[in-house]
């Protein structure tokens, strides 16, 4: 789909959790390599590095065509067989554990037109603990992928006995239709969103964005479909455009007086829920997982094309360049209170490591990556945490019902929250620009909330908090969320903890079946738990 060949792809889960994956591109070469001696399907399945990437005029632009991808696959799998439809005939191989069991042959013949690649395998029960397949999972990436790819259909079929059901996804729009389904219509604050799709020196370039109401700036960023979620030089790129554009064409139109000044980055995307979406022909990302772009002349080439057609959509839509503008000035003195407040915070010593929360129970240990805290819900669900963790390096940080919502409060109400300070004291970090990781007190931090609606509540509330102002506390791996049963299941000596509802079920089936009696007790809080239980059921490593 990225080299412009195919417009449509199967991806089917069949019973026993085999996967297919039909499309209808070129098809996968089958000729003999000329280095290899040998079918270039073999070596595309056996090969890392191989793939479709043998030379450039294979492939315009790729993010892994049948590269490592392919090739890793095949090595994870128990047995994977390929078919290729080209030139009137079929080619096919089948694979062992990653080893061609026979060369590639022709099993058929097909229509002089038709063209494509047909993958099934079964993934290596020896290599992983489950092969059972997340349809939900798939059926994310699959959508999309159809954004990123305008006009390209995909269908997810889930053919196993119990789980049958079948999507297609096909988005003319692109990525404007992405972003229609991200943003809620309510929220946005400019009538149409702005959206280039251009070309400059075999560099493809997808832009769209709008503002909302929202007090966050949103960048979801892609190279050749792979989702860079640390951004890189495109996003750079974009957001060097929007502020110079916003200062020039607001200050042409007389929306920024003098007294004003030059509108700061930050200020100008507060608000931006944008996607920016790159076509490379060779890609260099920074690290093995791809999440950042750095190829340095992206840059340049996403801030002259976003400039030039961002300049003309603003001078031929004055009211949008009006409410925006007017949208920058209010953040731009909402940030300057903030700073203030923050401040003032930071000199009464309230987000200093020296004066910690009173109602944190500390642990003894101080090496951070050995030390967890407990974040809490309550004085109660507190009390047995506190009493059944082990002191050496279990921290409890009770905190005080619902905390506020920062996604509508901002930074600068946030830190008005006493429970907000307690957290940010306690971890250590600092928050928002200031925030520094490697003065975080605890290896883990762990959200233990109730099982219920309510509980799960508070932890969405907890997690805002640090997806916005410590997002990279989620990044490296420090926050967990623990797991406390919903309900207790005692019959004479016996005692079961279910976890969920489903679990609950299949204890008391198994009960009855063995005409047990015995009672059910459901957790309305974790402060119903001894010390004891929570230990064993939630706090034990």
């Amino acid at each position: 789909a990225l080299a412009g060949y195919c417009d449509k792809i199967e991806v089917k889960i069949l019973p026993d959790n085999i996967i297919e994956v039909v499309d209808n591109g070129r098809g996968i070469p089958t000729d003999i390599h000329p280095k290899y001696g040998k079918s270039a399907l073999e070596i595309v399945l056996t090969v890392l590095h191989a793939g479709g990437k043998f030379e450039n005029d294979n492939y315009k632009v790729s993010g892994g065509l049948h590269g490592v991808g392919v090739s890793v696959v095949n090595a994870l799998s128990e047995w994977l067989e390929v078919e290729v439809r080209k030139a009137g005939v079929i080619h096919y191989q089948k694979y062992h554990r990653g080893k061609p069991e026979e060369d590639v042959k022709i099993i058929g013949s097909c229509d002089e037109d038709e063209h494509g690649t047909i993958v099934r395998f079964k993934a290596d029960a020896e290599i992983f603990e489950t092969l059972i397949y997340n349809y939900f999972t798939l059926s994310n990436r699959l959508k999309e992928l159809a954004y990123l790819n305008k006009g390209l259909t995909i269908t997810l079929s889930d053919l196993r006995k119990d789980e049958k059901k079948e999507e297609t996804y096909k988005f003319d729009g692109g990525i404007l239709d992405f972003l229609n389904e991200i943003v809620k219509e309510d929220t946005t604050i400019i009538e149409k969103p702005f959206y280039i799709s251009s070309e400059q020196d075999n560099v493809g370039v997808d832009v769209t964005f709008t503002y909302t109401t929202s007090q966050n700036e949103v960048i979801y960023s892609f190279v050749n479909n792979i989702n860079t979620h640390e951004g890189g030089t495109h996003v750079q790129g974009f957001r060097t455009a929007l502020t110079k554009v916003i200062n020039d064409v607001g200050k042409a139109q007389g929306l920024l007086k003098d007294k004003d000044g030059k509108l700061m980055g930050n200020d100008i995307r507060e608000g931006v829920v944008g996607i920016v979406s790159t076509k490379i022909p060779q890609p260099q990302f920074e690290g093995q997982t791809k999440g950042k772009l750095g190829n340095s002349e992206v840059s340049g080439i996403v801030n002259t094309i976003v400039s030039n057609s961002l300049k003309i959509f603003l001078e031929d839509n004055p009211n949008i360049t009006k409410i925006i503008i007017e949208k920058i000035l209010n953040s731009k003195k909402a940030r300057e209170a903030a700073q203030k407040a923050r401040e003032l915070v930071l000199r009464k010593s309230v987000l200093e490591v020296g004066s910690l929360p009173g109602k944190l129970a500390d642990c003894t240990s101080k090496k951070a990556e050995e030390c967890e805290i407990f974040i809490v819900e309550g004085d109660s669900a507190g009390g047995s945490a506190k009493q059944g963790r082990d002191r050496y390096n279990q921290a409890i940080l009770p905190l005080r019902g619902k905390i506020i919502n920062v996604e509508k409060a901002g930074l600068h109400k946030s830190l008005e929250s006493s429970e907000i300070r307690a957290m940010v004291t306690a971890f250590g970090t600092s928050i928002g620009e200031t925030f520094d990781i490697s003065k975080l007190r605890y290896g883990k931090i762990i959200l233990m909330t109730d099982a219920d609606v309510d509980g799960a509540h508070i932890r969405t509330l907890i997690l805002t908090f640090l997806y916005r102002y410590m997002i990279d506390l989620i990044y490296a791996g420090n926050v967990y969320i623990a797991c406390p049963p919903l309900y207790k299941v005692s019959s004479g000596k016996q005692i079961v903890y279910a976890y969920n509802d489903l679990e609950l079920k299949n204890v008391l089936g198994q009960m009855n079946q063995d005409n047990k009696k015995y009672t059910i007790q459901r957790y309305k809080g974790l402060g119903e738990m001894n010390p004891e239980q929570l230990w064993e059921t939630t706090m034990t490593p």
